[in-house]
Order: C-alpha cells, then structure tokens, then sequence
C-alpha cells in the first residue's frame, strides 16, 4: 500500500530553529527546556525524525502545530464528531485518565443510539 501522507522533518526543523533563535536559546537549552536528549536534535539537524514523545515535547515547548507539517497526497479530512469530543475528553487537565475514558464510553454510548435514531 502506498503511503498518503508523510511528515515533513525538515520544514519542522527549521520552524523550530527559528522559534530557538527568537527566544535566544542554544539547542542545548531547548533540548532540556523539553526534557528531551540533545542527540534528538542533533539527529533532527541530520534529518531524521524525532521519536513521538520527542516531536509531542518540540511542539508543546514551541508552540508549532504538528499538523502543518504533514503532507498529503489526499484532501485533508475533517475529523469525525466524536474524534473531537475523544481528544477534548483526554486533554482535559480537570480529568484524570480514568475519568476520561468513562465519559468517553458514556458520549459515544448515548452518540451510537441517537445517531442510529435519525430520521434522513
């Protein structure tokens, strides 16, 4: 299966480098601002690609949207209602996990029974 949609290392570098240069920071300051090691820069700066937790860590000290950076072969879709309210659900800093995951199982419980009752 050909792949749709990859993720652009290079242009996310180089937004990061200059979101580094606007605050005056080395890449060893951002590296530990981010709790992530300098050697996942130093790959970055060679082209590979961080780990998840790495780029979830570079996006939140820099503020990037991650999703700007993928390129696709395909029309961008919407995400599903219920992707939203899942995602909203489990950022939610007022919910523990476990909180979380119940009201998620509650929304779509009621959402799969509602849904299934419209009159087209």
């Amino acid at each position: 299966m050909a792949r749709t949609a990859s993720f652009d290392g290079g242009a996310f570098f180089a937004a990061l480098d200059a979101e580094r240069q606007a605050r005056r920071r080395t890449w060893r300051q951002v590296a530990e601002e981010c709790g992530i090691s300098a050697s996942t820069l130093t790959r970055m700066a060679q082209g590979r690609l961080p780990d998840v937790n790495g780029l979830a860590a570079l996006a939140a000290w820099s503020g990037l949207e991650v999703d700007r950076f993928v390129k696709s072969a395909v029309a961008r879709q919407e995400p599903k209602p219920m992707a939203v309210i899942s995602s909203c659900l489990h950022a939610d800093p007022h919910l523990s996990e476990e909180a979380a995951v119940a009201i998620d199982q509650m929304v779509r419980a009621a959402y799969r029974s509602m849904a299934s009752q419209r009159q087209d």
